[in-house]
């Protein structure tokens, strides 16, 4: 299970999707989140499952590792939809004492199921296509007005990117830790819940050992670099617009007006 967690992952590539702008990615990607909401029924949301696969074949990146990580949240997805199976109304289609599953809910255990999944996928194209220092760049870019504001935005962008980028590394940390452990002998899957939150402690106290030194490690390599923050730091890599840029804003405002327009003219199909 720790090995299918591929969030904060970069995969290296010249396609479509790793060449556009930092900036225009962050925006597209909260833009396509937000509308994922915005669909309220099949027509719209089959609209934005087909943008989604279209930015997935875009981005280059194997459906393997896609696939791959979904099988961390398989069984949130799982339990989402059993649980929306029973809040349909109308006619039970099949019940067994006060249980019962009508057709409306299983149209809503389906449609959930799809937003929770193009919600993973979407956010997988983003970090699978975006470095971490693009992605601080451009979350630096996109919160420069707060400046005004004295909001320390650099910082911010650091730190969000330093999280992001630490969690497959962490992960990577566990499954040694645990693999460690199981060699010594360590039972970690039988027994009740207790006994397993008890198994645990021997891997969450290493863990928390080894992320405090790489935290003081990391700090002190910034240190040694003269790092004090953004102020009078200059880029390296400028970050321009192109036409791809524009290209790909341009269709993707149009399958959010499309949203809009099924909206309206199809109301209440869920």
């Amino acid at each position: 299970m720790i090995r299918d967690i591929t969030l904060g992952q970069f995969i290296p590539g010249g396609s479509v999707i790793h060449r556009l702008d930092p900036r225009i990615k962050l925006l597209l990607t909260f833009v396509v989140i937000v509308f994922l909401f915005v669909a309220g029924n099949f027509i719209a949301m089959g609209l934005m499952v087909a943008f989604v696969l279209l930015a997935m074949i875009l981005s280059g990146v194997s459906m393997r590792l896609y696939l791959k990580s979904m099988k961390a949240i398989l069984f949130i997805i799982l339990f989402t939809s059993i649980l929306n199976l029973f809040y349909g109304s109308g006619e039970p289609i099949l019940q067994v004492g006060f249980i019962k599953i009508t057709l409306d809910g299983v149209l809503r255990a389906a449609y959930i199921s799809l937003r929770i999944i193009c919600l993973v996928f979407i956010s997988s194209v983003l970090t699978f296509t975006t470095s971490p220092t693009e992605l601080t760049d451009a979350l630096e870019r996109l919160m420069k007005p707060l400046r005004y504001l004295k909001v320390p935005v650099h910082e911010i962008a650091m730190m969000m990117t330093i999280a992001l980028r630490f969690v497959p590394t962490l992960l990577e940390e566990t499954d040694k830790i645990m693999s460690a452990q199981k060699a010594r002998g360590a039972d970690l899957e039988s027994g009740g819940i207790f006994q397993r939150i008890r198994a645990l402690v021997p891997i969450l106290i290493p863990l928390f050992v080894s992320a405090f030194r790489r935290a003081y490690d990391l700090a002190m390599a910034m240190e040694c670099r003269c790092y004090h923050g953004g102020e009078g730091r200059t880029k390296m890599k400028q970050l321009h617009l192109r036409r791809l840029d524009f290209l790909i804003l341009a269709v993707t405002l149009l399958v959010c007006a499309g949203v809009i327009l099924i909206n309206i003219f199809f109301p209440g199909m869920v």
